[in-house]
């Protein structure tokens, strides 16, 4: 196998996954760290993850590592448990063409089940892109390329191992792999492996809706969102992931507020701040929200109603292609029915507004719809303004209440008339 020698520096990796490189090594069999961990390192960034390669089957590793549990089905694979730390092991793996069987593929060509072991030369040719094909082996400083990986990592290029229709088929997440490295990285995707992009984005319709949302967090939540959304784009994957948004891109200045929404989020990852997809999906939404409340509206429904309803249509329509769990739409609706109660500035209504738990996503979110374009008659300055005048002096901010209509007086209710 083709080796080059090589230093990576030892403070950037992990000492769990050395142990367990170690281990799996000191037991006579063959292990490596793989993957993206071994790109980072050798882009001088601190991977998050670690992952290791073995010949080791899932069982004999586990009987190796009394902190470790197996899991998956369409893959056995390890988790060896280091406190908060865990080291993913999995066995090397034939390459797909060696199980093209009805019960492994489906009628579109993705796999269904991957439990077949290879060589460490076939789990190289099975790997998805050339830059993560590369294993490292700590005990002699070599990384083992057998895909020319090295070489693309050099040019920046992200390129498919094998043919690349077949590969997006077996995976069509692959197509959504390929969108985040290209973000993250900045990385040029290399023709071959782009050109089927565009063609092929229908695949996603068949990938789990539970399996999209978790993409979706790693392009809009790893700090790279904004550059992915416009990869995205890019390539018409967009909306196989959003398909109400991206029908209304151009109404109302949707795109920006989308874009200004993951700039936002990226700027505080960067700065270790905390971060939430309600926020994001609130933004990704909002336009289609927008557009149903003011169809119900249209249709005579009230403005409260309307905007419950067209929340529950919005949400429903999106969990058909990703899921959102309720700890996160639950607050995604919070930010949205406080978009129609921030526009009251008499009374006592503001100072109750503040003591909401999501006023300050809803207040982050208002600015952030003025700032893509949205007219509202100054509202963002003026809950700056309120937010940072001392309690006694807010008075003066408040708008003239106005008179309250008269109450209707309430009509008694007939008893029923009871059956003789």
């Amino acid at each position: 196998m083709p080796e080059v020698s090589i230093d990576l520096s030892p403070e950037h990796i992990n000492v769990d996954a050395l142990k367990v490189v170690k281990r799996l090594t000191d037991a006579g069999y063959q292990a490596y760290l793989v993957g993206g961990c071994v790109r980072d390192l050798l882009l001088g960034s601190h991977p998050k993850d670690f992952d290791v390669a073995t010949d080791a089957h899932p069982e004999e590793v586990h009987e190796l590592f009394r902190n470790s549990r197996l899991i998956g089905r369409r893959f056995k694979i390890v988790h060896v448990r280091f406190g908060r730390d865990i080291i993913e092991v999995a066995t090397f793996r034939a390459p797909h063409s060696e199980m093209q069987t009805e019960e492994n593929f489906s009628d579109g060509g993705m796999i269904l089940s991957d439990n077949i072991y290879g060589t460490f030369s076939e789990d190289a040719e099975r790997r998805d892109f050339t830059m993560n094909a590369l294993y490292y082996d700590p005990d002699h400083d070599t990384i083992h390329d057998e895909m020319s990986g090295l070489e693309d990592l050099g040019n920046r290029q992200i390129r498919l191992i094998g043919n690349p229709d077949n590969r997006y088929r077996e995976d069509p997440v692959r197509m959504l792999r390929a969108v985040r490295f290209k973000a993250k990285l900045g990385f040029a995707i290399e023709p071959a492996t782009a050109e089927p992009l565009k063609r092929l984005g229908v695949l996603l319709r068949d990938i789990p809706p539970a399996r999209l949302f978790e993409e979706v967090l790693k392009l809009f939540m790893t700090g790279h969102g904004e550059q992915s959304f416009a990869v995205l784009r890019e390539y018409d994957l967009f909306g196989w992931l959003f398909p109400d948004a991206n029908r209304l891109l151009d109404n109302d200045h949707a795109a920006e507020l989308i874009r200004l929404a993951l700039a936002s989020t990226d700027r505080r990852i960067a700065a270790d701040m905390p971060v939430t997809p309600a926020f994001i999906f609130a933004a990704l939404l909002w336009q289609p929200y927008v557009e149903q409340r003011a169809r119900l509206e249209a249709e005579g429904e009230s403005t409260y109603i309307a905007s419950f309803e067209a929340a529950n249509d919005v949400v429903g329509r999106q969990l058909q292609v990703t899921s959102i769990p309720k700890r996160f739409s639950g607050p995604m609706r919070d930010i949205w029915s406080l978009q129609h109660r921030l526009p009251i500035r008499s009374g006592k209504k503001p100072e109750a507004l503040l003591l909401h738990k999501r006023f300050r996503a809803a207040y982050d979110f208002l600015l952030l719809r003025e700032e893509a374009g949205a007219q509202l008659d100054g509202l963002g300055e003026w809950w700056t303004r309120y937010q940072e005048t001392s309690e006694g002096e807010r008075d003066e901010l408040l708008a003239p209440a106005t008179a309250a209509a008269p109450k209707r007086p309430r009509r008694r209710r007939r008893k029923p008339v009871q059956p003789s």
